[in-house]
């Protein structure tokens, strides 16, 4: 449980470190992501929890 929690903070400071560093960058992103259809999102879900889970397997073994 506490690895969750350490890596849901992890998420926390680097999404801060973006909108904190460069809120105008995220306005135009957000402005974007807007314009996307659903199943572009669906699409980059599953590709990051894709790339999680591999991470997690190599890291954890």
């Amino acid at each position: 449980m506490t690895d969750l929690i350490a890596a849901l903070g992890l998420v926390l400071i680097i999404e801060g470190i973006f909108y904190a560093g460069f809120p105008e960058a995220a306005k135009a992103f957000m402005r974007q992501a807007l314009a996307q259809p659903e199943s572009t999102f669906r699409i980059a879900g599953l590709a990051a929890v894709a790339v999680g889970l591999l991470l997690v397997w190599l890291v954890r073994g």
